[in-house]
């Protein structure tokens, strides 16, 4: 690599100039890659872009990743590699092992990670403990486990199989877990490794097949987040119990019937309260069908609760489901809990939130913020990630309520918007006078809550995380050194990257990433 970061960004903003400039030899070489900007005009990422693709790589965040690890010494690299196979980048992982294939060998966790049956057998026919040694922060069986090299390797299948049961032949345990941080007694098994972390239903088949505990506290739970039954349905057969997991409550959360059905024939029981969450998080979970009236529900779940024994009028929290389902707009289930008998009474509070919801208030209506259930100041952040709710969230505000008041993990309605990738709630909220500087429960500022929502939020693929981090960043939020470098979404470490190239002053070198 002849040119520095600098040089070629140079290069690109010297294009972009002489394109700018009418220069017939610089129009031609973009439109040589690019296609017209839908637009106007191109923008500074376009040329970078060509720059790239002039260069010999595919995008700009590719060639910036050459061009930062060629001056890795092997340890660092080795290092990045083991963040990119755990995180899940592939380009990083691809771009490594080209420049260098020699970098697993003798390092169990990357050969591990890496399926490469052959490499770890020949270190386990010098050191067979290495196949239960703890390379921190895990042994192998849990670096396996949670390797997401199989969603972009998906015909190593066979491979990464074999490596489990070399690990098993060696005395790896398949229960093997990890603190989930150095000062909790949390753990994280190898089983929500592969299917909470790297949903990986085929690892998961084999540690079950294996004798791996399906009631760990945390698989069967998140085995609702995966877009898909196979990993629930695996773990139900395997006798998962769903009770006191939460797992119904966060199936309702997705409206998705066929695991709420599975679920409630395995024994999950919906009217269970509330079960403390083992990593000590709040889990803001209630009876079955309060959850399905505030997290806006279908009728066929809420039928399909009742259908499995669930109290029409239990009240919880303060309030009955039919009350839930009226404050938070949820029509459809209202109807259900009507025709089942429910109770239908609702205090005065509940009349004005329910006001609210329905459109019929009027200027008089404001709500006393200190006569209403607890469950009832967090109505904003409980709406925040609904889609068509807007409206709803503004005569709230209108009444009465703070915009900027968090949740029980410190999540204000802004930090939730921008996690859900949800731009026009976003820019209602950044109109309320927010802390932009507001640090959440989970360590996360507004800019790394949405590259974590680009990156994890189940609904992302139709959402638009990236113009959410626009909007951040024209508000002047501070922008990490590192943040492109860390964010695994190509797409979302291309803009920031574009982002610190034009605006060098709001780059901070440290920062929450």
């Amino acid at each position: 690599m002849t040119k520095s970061l600098d040089q070629l960004r140079r290069d690109a903003k010297a294009l972009g100039k002489a394109v700018a400039d009418g220069d017939k030899g610089a129009r031609l070489r973009v439109q040589g890659i690019l296609t017209d900007p839908k637009q106007g005009s191109y923008k500074h990422a376009d040329f970078l872009h060509v720059i790239a693709r002039e260069t010999g790589f595919a995008t700009w965040p590719a060639l910036k990743l050459a061009v930062e690890t060629e001056g890795m010494d092997r340890a660092q690299k080795q290092g990045r590699l083991r963040w990119a196979l755990y995180n899940g980048s592939p380009m990083t992982v691809n771009h490594l092992l080209r420049e260098d294939p020699s970098l697993p060998e003798g390092q169990v966790p990357l050969l591990v990670a890496l399926y490469d049956v052959e490499g770890m057998r020949e270190i386990l026919a010098r050191d067979p403990d290495a196949a239960t040694r703890d390379y921190p922060p895990r042994r192998p069986m849990c670096h396996l486990a949670f390797s997401k090299h199989i969603k972009s390797q998906p015909e190593k299948q066979a491979d990464m199989l074999a490596m489990a049961d070399l690990l098993l032949a060696h005395g790896a345990n398949v229960n093997d877990s990890f603190p989930s941080a150095p000062d909790t007694d949390h753990r994280l098994s190898a089983l929500y490794g592969a299917i909470g972390h790297a949903d990986n239903p085929a690892l998961a088949r084999w540690l079950l097949e294996h004798g791996a505990d399906p009631n760990d506290n945390e698989s069967l739970y998140h085995s609702t987040e995966c877009g898909h039954v196979e990993s629930l349905r695996l773990l139900l057969t395997h006798g998962a119990n769903p009770m006191g997991t939460n797992a119904l409550p966060r199936a309702i959360d997705f409206d998705n019937t066929e695991m709420v059905r599975l679920l409630l024939e395995h024994g999950a029981n919906p009217n269970e309260g509330s079960s403390p969450h083992p990593s000590g998080e709040p889990t803001l979970v209630i009876p079955a069908l309060h959850q399905a009236a505030r997290r806006l529900a279908s009728a066929e779940i809420a039928q399909l609760l009742l259908q499995h024994g669930a109290d029409p009028s239990a009240r919880n929290r303060g309030h009955t489901p039919y009350a839930f389902a009226r404050v938070f707009g949820n029509t459809a289930v209202a109807e259900v809990l009507e025709q089942a008998g429910a109770r239908t009474d609702l205090t005065v509070p509940e009349e004005i939130l329910v006001r609210a919801a329905d459109g019929t208030n009027s200027t008089h209506d404001r709500i006393d913020m200190q006569q209403i259930p607890e469950e009832m100041k967090y109505l904003l952040c409980r709406l925040v990630w609904r889609e068509g709710t807007l409206a709803h969230m503004q005569r709230l505000v209108a009444m009465g309520f703070d915009p900027n008041s968090p949740d029980e993990m410190g999540m204000p309605p802004l930090h939730l918007a921008g996690w859900e990738g949800m731009t026009e709630v976003m820019a209602y909220f950044l109109e309320q006078s927010p802390d932009l500087d507001h640090i959440n429960e989970y360590g996360g500022t507004l800019l790394s809550t949405i590259v974590h929502g680009s990156e994890n939020c189940p609904q992302r693929h139709r959402r638009d995380h990236i113009e959410c981090a626009r909007m951040a960043l024209e508000r002047g939020v501070e922008l990490p050194q590192k943040a492109a470098t860390y964010a695994t979404v190509p797409e979302m470490s291309a803009f920031l990257a574009d982002w610190a190239e034009s605006h060098p002053s709001q780059v901070v070198v440290h920062g929450v990433v």
